[in-house]
């Protein structure tokens, strides 16, 4: 119970406009006292801040973690480089009814775009084999096999942990050897050491020559960009590819199914993607067989489609603040009912309505503050039970737990002020007599 000692004002305190610490702690302590005193509702009032808190949170968290692997994922496609995928077939007969059309994608076509698109600094070509058995045998998933030319180091920006990547010479002279994607290596060798063994695909040996470092993987398409484990490849110069790795099963396949573009300046990835697109359509009949990507332009999409999600996220998260809010607003207009005989006995000894309201005020923002606070470490919780539950990358932010900490407590003090002001209105002479 709230004493006479409690409510009186400080003797000597300045009659000013400005709200003094010793001002504020009394009220800060009573309305602990208050919280304490019915805590079972304390709590039930705070229920609505925490979830919404937490919601605000998670779904922030959830947010942050995709874009961040996103991104990743498109900038390690390089903002200066232009990718054209070739658009395989799903049977046999739709192979030959698009062969009617268009030839595929072909080096012919590679090397139309380096003599008619400016700004190249690099590109090269690349065919995929999927063999039908590897040796060492593969603990996972069989390796893909990726015939690139020597450029694709420097484009994909491939980094080298051992060994080295194969030369010009190398794929002049379809040398017998490979590169191993970090996957590929732990998959093939396990913790043994693979540079200078041997790897055996289809009916072809090769020389392990290098190992590449960890990369980006999506386990879903983005934006063009198809789902590939690229750290279970293994690399092999191009012409060594077709040599030794083609067969008559692929002979109705593009001849090539990736090209690899570099430019000069970021700035012109996106008018060169229009320009390498008119080339392709006019040379393949407008066949849609092939597609361009421009991780420059993805990103750019991938920013807007990222700040419309948080905000979607934010407005429907909100709403369980704005229902907690209703609930603070609710139990302070029944505290006021329960006190009004207090109310009227600090009014009588000196109280101003503005005391009365900061009083009020203070109790209705403890209540959002104490949820918030509880809010946040649910919310943590809840982001990294999905990251571990649903495998999504989750990333806590300062921007997130200070956006929906300072939200609910905005709830907290603007669904306080009606209480406050109610409370502050009471005639003293009725809310002494009020029983």
């Amino acid at each position: 119970m709230t004493t006479l000692a409690q409510i009186q004002p400080q003797p000597g305190a300045p009659m000013t406009t400005r709200v003094r610490i010793g001002q504020i702690l009394p009220d800060l302590r009573q309305g602990f006292e208050n919280l304490l005193l019915h805590k079972l509702r304390s709590l039930l009032t705070m229920l609505g801040m925490i979830f919404g808190v937490a919601a605000v949170v998670a779904m922030l968290s959830i947010g942050a973690g995709a874009r961040q692997q996103v991104m990743q994922l498109i900038e390690q496609l390089g903002i200066r480089n232009l990718i054209v995928e070739a658009h395989e077939a799903n049977s046999f007969e739709e192979m030959q009814k698009l062969r009617q059309k268009s030839p595929g994608l072909t080096f012919q076509d590679l090397r139309v775009l380096r003599s008619n698109v400016s700004g190249i600094t690099e590109s090269a070509a690349r065919k995929k084999f999927e063999p039908s058995k590897v040796l060492p045998k593969p603990q996972r998933d069989v390796p893909v096999v990726y015939g690139v030319e020597p450029a694709y180091q420097k484009i994909a920006n491939l980094r080298i942990t051992e060994g080295r990547f194969y030369t010009s010479e190398d794929d002049d002279h379809a040398a017998s050897v490979c590169v191993l994607g970090q996957g590929a290596r732990m998959n093939l060798f396990g913790d043994q050491e693979a540079v200078g063994q041997y790897v055996k695909v289809d009916e072809q040996w090769f020389h392990v020559i290098g190992v590449a470092g960890p990369q980006m993987s999506s386990r879903t398409s983005v934006e063009g960009v198809p789902s590939q484990d690229l750290n279970n490849v293994i690399y092999t110069p191009l012409r060594t590819a077709f040599f030794r790795l083609e067969s008559s099963r692929s002979r109705w396949k593009d001849e090539i199914d990736g090209i690899y573009l570099q430019l000069a300046s970021a700035e012109d990835t996106v008018p060169t993607g229009e320009v390498v697109r008119s080339i392709l359509n006019g040379s393949h009949h407008e066949a849609n067989d092939f597609g361009v990507i421009v991780p420059a332009e993805l990103l750019a999409e991938q920013r807007r489609t990222q700040r419309i999600f948080d905000m979607v996220m934010v407005a429907i998260a909100s709403i369980s603040l704005l229902v907690g809010g209703i609930g603070i607003m609710n139990i302070m207009l029944a505290s006021i009912l329960e006190r009004t005989r207090e109310i009227g006995i600090r009014r009588a000894l000196g109280a101003r309505q503005k005391d009365i309201v900061r009083q009020f005020l203070i109790e209705a923002t403890l209540i959002s503050f104490v949820g918030g606070a509880m809010g946040i470490v649910f919310g943590f919780g809840m982001s990294r039970l999905i990251a571990v539950l649903a495998g999504w990358s989750t990333v806590m932010t300062f921007s997130s737990i200070a956006l929906a900490f300072a939200f609910s407590v905005s709830v907290g003090l603007v669904f306080g002020i009606y209480p406050a002001t109610k409370a502050a209105k009471l005639d003293p002479v009725e809310a002494i007599r009020y029983e």
